[in-house]
């Protein structure tokens, strides 16, 4: 049997990780931005699948916005009833294939995402605005670089 003197090891502090300093900082970036998006009605999500249509020509389907967001295509036809329900966008069976269905920005969604995008800006400015432009561009480089080599498609939602 072996006694817990012998059996502790020495392990790494979670401050010693990488990964966690950029949860940290993750989160509570998400976290203000979600805050800041509150007073529109929006979600981090909603404001995704807003985002990602804004600019397609005409219409556009779930599989398209699943494909332009990195989410599943329930998950995007979850969120489009959600901003059905808050006329945002709206939605009608494809003339060519009644299995399929046209996705359009309302007048409401068009105008409401460059307000959102504003948020957007502003909450990447409250948080990252202490690094020069110089060491900007080198974080979005090297989280860039992570995320070509493992292939992350998924979009952070959450």
């Amino acid at each position: 049997m072996v006694s817990k003197e012998n059996a502790k090891i020495e392990v790494s502090r979670l401050t010693s990780h990488i990964g966690f300093w950029m949860r940290l900082v993750s989160n509570n970036v998400s976290h203000a931005f979600a805050d800041k998006l509150e007073s529109s009605g929006v979600t981090v999500a909603e404001w995704v699948i807003l985002r990602e249509m804004y600019g397609v020509n005409d219409t556009t389907s779930v599989s398209r916005i699943a494909e332009l967001s990195g989410l599943t295509r329930g998950a995007v036809s979850k969120l489009i009833s959600r901003l059905l329900k808050k006329k945002l966008v709206t939605r009608k069976e494809s003339i060519g294939d009644r299995r399929f269905q046209d996705i359009e920005l309302t007048n409401i969604g068009i105008m409401l995402v460059p307000d959102l995008a504003i948020l957007a800006d502003q909450n990447d400015e409250e948080f990252f605005s202490i690094l020069t432009k110089t060491e900007r561009e080198a974080l979005t480089a090297l989280l860039k670089k992570i995320v070509n080599l493992h292939k992350f498609t998924t979009m952070p939602i959450n």
